[in-house]
């Protein structure tokens, strides 16, 4: 099935010179990694605490806050994902591969994940337990990937709805949410479908780790 994850020699290309530059001035692919990281949980405290009203208990957002706080998630998710390839290519391109960096890069993603998009559950229009669902099933999503190394296998990253699927999805929801257009019952049956694709995902990553293996 077709995933974000195929664009990425693409964007990786636009990168490389921003990489190199980084590689020359002594950057390390774990100090870009652990940034990421620190992005995630900066956004993922603000969307819990700071709403634009001066309220700084969960719980009690103001419809009218948020728009301005939405717009954030893209931007950040955007950033994350840029800084993510930018490690990868650091370690590989740069010879800065490490046993603490593969820890850090499979460990720093889903914890990332989670700081950014469990807050969305004290956001109006966001159904809780499709939120809670979804980050819980973005676990396993990921677990799924790495457990095929496990057993022989490469390193799977087949979607539909991988870590950079989510990436898209969501901040295109909170892009449009934040620019005006009305919640509804839409968003719903959006975050629901990212649930059911999620599903999909770990089944597809597990059976192909399997087939790689025979």
């Amino acid at each position: 099935m077709v995933s974000v994850y195929d664009i990425k020699p693409a964007f990786q290309g636009l990168l490389r010179p921003m990489v190199k530059w980084l590689a020359r001035s002594g950057v390390t692919a774990n100090q870009v990694t652990l940034a990421a990281v620190v992005l995630s949980f900066g956004a993922g405290l603000w969307l819990a605490i700071d709403r634009g009203t001066g309220a700084t208990l969960p719980g009690l957002v103001d419809s009218e806050s948020i728009p301005r706080i939405l717009l954030m998630i893209p931007v950040v998710l955007f950033v994350r994902m840029a800084l993510n390839a930018i490690d990868g290519m650091l370690a590989r391109e740069h010879d800065m591969k490490s046993r603490l960096g593969a820890v850090l890069n499979e460990m720093g993603d889903v914890v990332s994940d989670v700081a950014l998009y469990l807050p969305l559950v004290w956001i109006v229009g966001f159904d809780e337990r499709a939120v809670i669902l979804l980050v819980i099933l973005g676990i396993i999503v990921e677990m799924s990937g790495v457990v095929s190394v496990q057993i022989g296998s490469s390193r799977r990253y087949d979607g539909p709805m991988g870590k950079s699927d989510r990436a898209f999805v969501l901040g295109a929801l909170c892009l449009l949410l934040g620019l005006g257009v009305p919640a509804g019952e839409w968003v719903s049956y959006l975050l629901w479908g990212i649930v059911v694709l999620e599903g999909v995902t770990v089944f597809q990553r597990s059976r192909k780790g399997l087939a790689e293996c025979n």
